[in-house]
């Protein structure tokens, strides 16, 4: 098995076409990772690298998740530090506001249409990053604000603070700006989605650091003593098999519905009827209401303390009641992971509502003499492909909530560092499984038009139909 993997993977370079795009795109996720590494000027970035260091245990909340997703480029305070997230909100929005507003609607169903709506992407990505590019630099201003009380000293080395804000602010969007411009060269010229790689590439760029903190869980520095043995070894790696399996199966996994053809006459030609099916995902939403969830729940919590500090004064009973609601909702407590996967569970619907048109593809199945056997065309298949859809999303949404709160329980319960279980589950097993099945897709069908064997036999990835 190994060696038919080893060999696929020669046989990739010896197609020429897929060995420059192959070439190209390891070149350009070069370049994504020296944007998460050269820092601001103005800024004490190794400061803030050790502290992350010497906190590893206690940053594992949202700043640490977000620093994942930057490949470690906000606690370098790099160029990078507001990553590619702020260009998929924008796309995000926009596709949200696409479900509600016709002439969006429309437009992203024309040739040309998409072309515009790719460029309003790129616009809103530029306001998005000028406002949080602001505020980031405002927050390394006060860190213990932003970090806690723990963090000592200023990160800030500049006397000109306007002149540092207005300087961060725009080093910060140029960042985000050419990490997006080089996801859309990838996507072009190379392998695989862009975008999905240069975020893949930062999470995988934590691994060494995810590796030394598991080595120092069973092996501690001399004089101290591990509270992990043999057996903690083997459950986590049979748990990290079990997770990247159920990812795997989950992500491949599909309902379909038969449709059959009716037999018509265009013009002076008849086509004939036949069979094909209708795949409807399990997973529909992908990881999207894991990042839904996260983003609303980073707000609760710091407002509602801020409101307790307020209020702590004039009105001590209250400040103590907001206290307590700050205290629940912060990440890690049972309250946080309940309405979590609450959420989770909600955004999962609320995906699959605004992305899904059953009236639309009950329509087109009409308009084409195509209907499900047993149903009738028109309304009775919209109500039917609905209710299929709302059935598995459920069982999806499920899915997501399990994958979201492991590396929660595996912190809480178990003690094991945040570093190693984010790589056990949540949003960055998701996004690097289904990324990498994606461009192993893609490199299968390069190679399968040369007639080399896929990754697999038969040239099929399994649980692929």
């Amino acid at each position: 098995m190994l060696k038919s993997i080893l060999n696929t993977f020669a046989n990739c370079f010896r197609v020429p076409e897929l060995k420059s795009r192959i070439i190209f795109t390891l070149l350009l996720l070069a370049v994504c990772r020296l944007v998460a590494l050269i820092p601001v000027p103005g800024l004490d970035g190794a400061r803030l690298a050790q502290f992350f260091q010497e906190n590893a245990s206690r940053t594992g909340g949202l700043l640490g998740m977000y620093s994942m997703f930057t490949g470690g480029a906000l606690q370098n305070c790099a160029i990078g530090a507001l990553g590619i997230m702020p260009y998929i909100s924008a796309t995000i929005i926009l596709q949200l506001l696409g479900a509600v507003i016709p002439q969006l609607s429309k437009m992203m169903r024309e040739e040309g249409g998409r072309v515009k709506i790719i460029q309003y992407g790129r616009y809103l990505t530029v306001l998005l990053c000028l406002g949080q590019g602001f505020v980031m630099a405002l927050g390394w201003e006060n860190p213990q604000k932003l970090f806690g009380e723990n963090f000592t000293g200023q990160l800030v080395l500049l006397d000109n603070i306007w002149w540092y804000r207005i300087q961060t602010t725009l080093l910060l969007t140029t960042g985000t700006v050419l990490l997006m411009w080089l996801g859309e060269q990838i996507t072009d010229r190379g392998i695989g989605n862009g975008v999905s790689l240069v975020i893949t590439i930062g999470i995988i760029s934590r691994m060494p650091q995810a590796v030394m903190a598991a080595w120092l869980m069973f092996f501690p520095p001399q004089g101290a003593e591990s509270q992990f043995n043999l057996f903690h070894f083997i459950a986590l790696v049979l748990l990290l098999l079990a997770v990247v399996a159920a990812i795997v199966a989950v992500t491949q996994a599909q309902r379909k519905i038969p449709v059959q053809y009716a037999q018509r006459a265009v013009g002076r030609k008849v086509l004939s009827g036949g069979t094909s099916f209708l795949p409807l995902r399990v997973n529909y939403a992908g990881v999207m209401p894991i990042i839904f969830a996260q983003a609303i729940l980073m707000f609760p919590g710091k407002i509602l303390d801020t409101l307790s500090r307020i209020t702590a004064d004039s009105l001590s009973g209250l400040s103590k009641v907001l206290a307590a609601a700050a205290g629940a909702l912060q990440p890690g407590t049972w309250t946080y992971v309940t309405v979590e996967g609450l959420m989770i569970l909600f955004f999962a619907y609320f995906w699959v509502a605004t992305q899904f048109n059953e009236v639309q593809i009950a329509d087109d199945l009409k308009k084409y003499g195509g209907y499900i056997p047993g149903v009738r065309p028109g309304v009775a298949t919209s109500d039917f492909l609905h209710r299929a859809m709302s059935r598995i999303t459920f069982a999806g949404g499920i899915f997501l909530v399990i994958i979201a709160i492991i590396p929660t329980l595996m912190f809480n319960l178990a003690g094991v560092p945040f570093q190693v279980g984010q790589f056990f589950g949540g949003t960055s097993m998701l996004i690097t499984v289904g990324v990498l099945l994606d461009t192993t897709r893609q490199m299968e069908s390069h190679l399968l038009m040369r007639h080399y064997d896929g990754f697999l036999k038969k040239g099929r990835l399994r649980g692929r139909f």
